[in-house]
């Protein structure tokens, strides 16, 4: 059974019946023959109905909200926010679609040749919690306008958000089996990417599910997009602004109640603003209001999990034990639900979890940094390249620090590490590979093709 928990209260929601073996072949063998026929139709019929879906998701934006504060604690407000950006990225794939995918023709020594990109078939995704619907419709989006298929394999604690967009896809227009969730655990995921049906494997999750995932994948010669953890650095440099910088770093710290992967999360500031820097980071984190997800007037819910709270929790106390001080939070709140505190860490150095770890949950590190090279040289110094950050009045300093010293996949100057749909997303090193969103996106599942005519 997958079990449903609302982290809130620790009351139970749901529970869902896992398709079996003979249920996960028969549905992939529908998606299948559905796609067989979506492939042949026009980028307008598909474009009209991704636009439909868009409708649906502002008409539902407030049940879509309550269902993920329900299901993984996320507080309303964010939830609307969300819902309106998985229609923004449907009308985006919706209206560029065809050119993005466009034949590219190439000169050369017959008479005609060019570029043709095609669908390659179904794709499987395994996404988070974390978004429970942007993680999955800003695959899903450009996926099936390239004329591909999908199924779903969702995190267990949000299988009713994994229905509800299955249900969204069906109520605007798509065809029946196009786009399926599959009710399995994930210990039981090897088995279908190996299945014949499956062209490629899209996953956004720990770097040991990354791991995983391509190993199994790669066996199969499958092609797999992978957008794991982060440990983006948020680099304080002396000239920083710290009128803009210090909304902005709290915001990214605390965005999901600190549950994303490019949140910020280690703040590494010159050592001549660090005093500065914590005593005013310190006052703005203590301002947030954490409760209720349900209460419009909290910044912060709780953790998805309880295991998971625990283990941040354990990595703080771990991080304190080898020398870290802790300005805010740090302790486990008493009465119902997985709830922790905004909570600030200083002198923060390496072999603790804060510094060398990902802290998935609302703790933010200060690292002392001696002067701007050294301040880079931290940054980089990480198994992590997701996303980064770097605070600067020099605007032509900061562009060439984010261009070129920067070890990430999203670089940003006086700003938070964002998605956008017109932008790539993704990472390097151990935060994954492959590029979601654009352009680069929607060419990720498909046949890059080239076509000669002697």
């Amino acid at each position: 059974m997958l079990t449903s928990i609302n982290p809130a209260n620790d009351k139970l929601l749901n529970q869902y019946t896992e398709h079996d073996e003979t249920a996960i072949n028969t549905m992939l063998q529908q998606t299948q023959h559905a796609y067989t026929e979506w492939k042949k139709t026009s980028i307008t019929t598909r474009a009209d109905l991704m636009r439909h879906a868009a409708k649906i998701l502002l008409k539902r934006r407030d049940e879509y909200a309550v269902l993920a504060a329900l299901e993984m604690g996320k507080p309303v407000r964010a939830g609307r926010a969300e819902i309106e950006k998985c229609a923004m990225v449907c009308d985006y794939y919706a209206e560029h679609a065809e050119s993005l995918l466009s034949d590219q023709l190439i000169k050369s020594d017959v008479t005609k040749s060019y570029v043709s990109f095609q669908p390659l078939g179904v794709i499987l995704a395994i996404m988070p919690w974390n978004f429970p619907f942007w993680q999955v419709f800003r695959f899903a989006a450009p996926t099936l306008m390239a004329g591909n298929a999908a199924v779903l394999k969702h995190a267990s604690n949000v299988t009713g958000c994994a229905l509800a967009i299955e249900q969204v896809f069906r109520e605007a227009g798509f065809p029946e089996h196009l786009f399926q969730t599959l009710k399995v655990a994930g210990s039981k995921v090897t088995p279908i990417i190996a299945h014949p049906v499956i062209q490629a494997v899209t996953l956004t999750g720990s770097v040991s599910a990354g791991r995983a995932v391509a190993e199994t994948a790669g066996r199969m010669l499958k092609k797999t997009v992978l957008e794991l953890g982060g440990s983006d650095p948020y680099l304080i440099l002396e000239d920083a602004d710290l009128d803009l910088a210090i909304p902005v770093c709290v915001s990214s710290r605390l965005i999901n109640s600190g549950q994303s992967c490019v949140a910020a999360k280690r703040f590494i500031v010159v050592e001549s603003r660090r005093e500065e820097f914590e005593q005013r980071f310190v006052e703005q984190m203590r301002k947030s209001s954490m409760g209720d997800p349900l209460d419009e007037t909290n910044d912060i819910g709780p953790q998805a999990r309880k295991d998971l709270r625990d283990e941040l929790h354990q990595q703080v106390e771990v991080s304190m034990s080898k020398g870290a001080h802790c300005l805010l939070g740090g302790r486990i709140p008493k009465g119902l639900g997985a709830y922790y505190p905004p909570t600030v860490l200083t002198n923060v150095t390496q072999g603790m979890p804060a510094h060398d770890d990902e802290l998935f949950g609302p703790v933010a590190s200060i690292i002392s940094a001696q002067n701007e090279q050294h301040a880079i040289t931290i940054a980089n110094d990480s198994c992590f390249g997701l996303g980064a950050a770097v605070f600067t009045c020099d605007l032509a300093k900061g562009e060439h620090i984010a261009a070129k010293e920067l070890a990430a996949g999203l670089c940003f100057v006086n700003d938070n590490v964002k998605s956008d749909p017109r932008l790539p997303f993704g990472g390097i090193k151990d935060s994954g590979y492959g590029r979601e969103l654009s352009g680069f996106g929607i060419r990720e599942f498909v046949n890059i093709k080239t076509v000669s005519i002697k």
